[in-house]
Protein backbone atom coordinates (compact mmCIF):
# COMPACT_ATOMS: atom_id res chain seq x y z
CA UNK A 1 0.00 0.00 0.00
CA UNK A 2 0.97 3.07 -1.24
CA UNK A 3 0.81 6.22 0.96
CA UNK A 4 1.03 10.17 0.34
CA UNK A 5 2.40 12.77 1.73
CA UNK A 6 1.81 16.71 0.69
CA UNK A 7 2.67 20.25 1.30
CA UNK A 8 1.78 23.46 -0.39
CA UNK A 9 2.31 27.03 -0.35
CA UNK A 10 2.16 29.91 -2.46
CA UNK A 11 5.15 31.43 -0.65
CA UNK A 12 7.41 30.80 2.46
CA UNK A 13 9.50 27.29 3.09
CA UNK A 14 9.52 23.84 2.74
CA UNK A 15 9.87 22.17 6.00
CA UNK A 16 7.78 18.64 5.94
CA UNK A 17 8.28 16.35 7.94
CA UNK A 18 7.21 12.58 6.36
CA UNK A 19 6.39 10.30 9.88
CA UNK A 20 3.25 7.88 9.32
CA UNK A 21 3.72 6.24 12.17
CA UNK A 22 4.83 2.93 11.57
CA UNK A 23 7.27 1.16 9.48
CA UNK A 24 7.60 2.59 6.32
CA UNK A 25 10.19 2.85 3.17
CA UNK A 26 10.79 5.85 0.73
CA UNK A 27 9.53 5.20 -2.92
CA UNK A 28 9.27 8.98 -4.32
CA UNK A 29 10.04 12.84 -3.69
CA UNK A 30 7.91 15.07 -5.99
CA UNK A 31 8.61 18.76 -5.90
CA UNK A 32 7.01 21.28 -8.35
CA UNK A 33 7.76 25.39 -8.16
CA UNK A 34 5.97 27.60 -10.01
CA UNK A 35 8.97 28.74 -11.31
CA UNK A 36 12.73 28.17 -11.45
CA UNK A 37 13.82 27.90 -7.73
CA UNK A 38 16.38 30.49 -6.46
CA UNK A 39 19.43 29.99 -4.54
CA UNK A 40 19.40 27.32 -2.17
CA UNK A 41 19.83 23.61 -1.86
CA UNK A 42 16.68 21.67 -0.64
CA UNK A 43 17.42 18.79 1.08
CA UNK A 44 15.61 15.49 2.26
CA UNK A 45 17.61 14.27 5.54
CA UNK A 46 16.60 10.72 7.29
CA UNK A 47 15.92 11.64 11.20
CA UNK A 48 16.92 8.58 13.25
CA UNK A 49 14.68 7.69 16.05
CA UNK A 50 17.76 6.09 17.38
CA UNK A 51 19.61 9.43 17.53
CA UNK A 52 21.55 12.07 15.45
CA UNK A 53 24.62 9.46 15.22
CA UNK A 54 22.00 7.49 12.58
CA UNK A 55 20.59 10.74 10.63
CA UNK A 56 21.66 10.60 7.33
CA UNK A 57 20.89 13.22 4.34
CA UNK A 58 19.10 11.46 1.41
CA UNK A 59 18.88 13.93 -0.93
CA UNK A 60 21.02 17.50 -1.88
CA UNK A 61 19.41 19.41 -4.79
CA UNK A 62 20.32 22.90 -5.83
CA UNK A 63 16.94 24.61 -6.92
CA UNK A 64 18.76 27.55 -8.95
CA UNK A 65 17.16 26.66 -12.41
CA UNK A 66 14.82 23.84 -11.38
CA UNK A 67 10.74 23.83 -11.96
CA UNK A 68 10.44 19.97 -11.05
CA UNK A 69 12.15 17.32 -9.33
CA UNK A 70 11.20 13.67 -8.86
CA UNK A 71 13.55 11.78 -6.71
CA UNK A 72 12.99 8.35 -6.62
CA UNK A 73 15.94 5.91 -5.14
CA UNK A 74 16.89 2.55 -6.73
CA UNK A 75 16.21 1.28 -3.71
CA UNK A 76 13.03 2.09 -1.40
CA UNK A 77 15.13 3.37 1.96
CA UNK A 78 13.57 1.82 4.98
CA UNK A 79 12.81 3.72 7.61
CA UNK A 80 12.04 2.03 11.29
CA UNK A 81 8.84 3.01 13.53
CA UNK A 82 9.71 6.49 15.34
CA UNK A 83 12.09 7.17 12.03
CA UNK A 84 11.21 10.41 10.13
CA UNK A 85 12.07 12.16 6.56
CA UNK A 86 12.54 15.77 6.91
CA UNK A 87 12.51 17.66 3.57
CA UNK A 88 13.38 21.73 3.92
CA UNK A 89 14.04 24.67 1.51
CA UNK A 90 14.48 28.33 2.47
CA UNK A 91 12.19 29.82 -0.72
CA UNK A 92 13.66 32.32 -0.39
CA UNK A 93 12.31 33.87 -3.90
CA UNK A 94 8.76 33.01 -2.42
CA UNK A 95 7.76 30.52 -5.44
CA UNK A 96 4.35 28.65 -5.02
CA UNK A 97 5.17 24.67 -4.77
CA UNK A 98 4.01 21.37 -4.26
CA UNK A 99 5.76 18.39 -2.23
CA UNK A 100 4.97 15.27 -2.53
CA UNK A 101 6.28 12.04 -0.88
CA UNK A 102 5.15 8.66 -1.94
CA UNK A 103 5.70 6.03 1.11
CA UNK A 104 4.75 2.37 1.51
CA UNK A 105 4.94 -0.15 3.99
CA UNK A 106 7.37 -2.92 4.69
Amino acid sequence: MIGTTRATATSGAIALTVDPGRAWQLEEIRVHLSAAGGAGNLTATFDANAGAAYDAVVLTQDMTAITDLVYAPERPIVFESGDRLVIAWANASDRTYGVEVKHGAV
